[in-house]
């Protein structure tokens, strides 16, 4: 029967190996014999019924087991930490919760994403940014939780992506309102002004591309761009009109700064959040999609 006391003494020898990530050189640090350490471990495995390390070379990596008590552990010897720094005021013991953005992606999106754990007592939100190769790479090692996307990541049995859609924008032509010509249709929009769009990589142009071949139209590119944020910086600009989801100039559309000239028929942008099947998966997570998806 599994002793369903923890044994502390046991979570703080893993904690530190799990920090140095080399069982010798924490041995010597702790100034114990690695064979005891070794031994500390392997009870604490044993207690939980998971193998929390796994060797690579010289170095031990996590499992997902180990990933998850890694995080417990952090939490626990952290208020510990707080207990003997402060006994007048009360803490709270935070979960992090990892999220990983596709640095090209819209922060409106991103903030309209994490808004259901804004001001949560118990959630640390921890927010990196990268390329998608970049963050699909955390998710898999486990450093990150979940990922933000308008690209579905290829998977397999190896790299068991989920793909969550959790929202679909309609793409407009925005501009500066001086811009606004007759006639008013998107021919006329498009054979008028320059327009900046996004690189050729972008489902968008793709999409974009093929409606203006449907129109017959050869339109003037006045910047090719793969980052939202610059994209919405130069349409500000006034010299050009631009490719956008109207979310990603929100706030300039409700300003008057910006206007929606017309939307393009059939042209959408899609956002996923992308997690990696795990034995544990985070119930703060689950509740997340669960608040979220359309």
């Amino acid at each position: 029967m599994v002793d369903m006391q923890l044994n502390y003494n046991h979570l703080r020898y893993f904690w530190a190996v799990a920090h140095e990530g080399n069982l010798t050189q924490t041995a010597v640090r702790l100034n114990l014999s690695q064979s005891a350490l070794s031994l500390q471990i392997r009870k604490l495995e044993h207690q939980l019924g998971h193998a929390l390390f796994e060797r690579r070379g010289r170095r031990l990596h996590l499992t997902e087991a180990g990933r998850v008590t890694l995080d417990h552990a952090n939490t626990i010897f952290a208020a510990g930490d707080e207990l003997l720094s402060t006994l007048h005021q009360t803490g709270v013991a935070r979960e992090a919760v990892r999220v990983g953005a596709l640095a090209t992606l819209s922060r409106n999106f991103q903030l309209s994403f994490l808004k259901p754990l804004l001001g949560r007592m118990d959630i640390e939100i921890v927010l990196r940014s990268g390329s998608a190769a970049e963050l699909l790479l955390g998710l898999q090692a486990l450093t990150l939780d979940v990922v933000l996307t308008n690209e579905v990541p290829a998977s397999d049995a190896l790299t068991p992506f989920v793909a969550h859609k959790i929202a679909e924008q309609p793409v407009s032509l925005i501009g500066a309102p001086h811009l606004r010509s007759e006639p008013a249709s998107i021919e006329g929009l498009l054979a008028t002004h320059p327009v900046i769009l996004p690189t050729r990589l972008s489902s968008v142009r793709t999409g974009f591309d093929a409606f203006a071949d449907r129109l017959d139209i050869l339109p003037q590119i006045a910047a090719e761009v793969d980052d939202i944020a610059m994209m919405r910086l130069l349409v500000r600009e006034g010299f050009a009109l631009a490719v956008l989801p109207p979310i990603a100039v929100r706030d300039e559309l409700a300003a008057g700064t910006l206007v929606e000239f017309d939307s393009l028929l059939g042209l959408t942008e899609s956002f996923y959040a992308v997690t990696v099947k795990r034995r544990f998966p985070k119930a703060s997570i689950r509740q997340l999609l669960d608040s979220v998806i359309e």
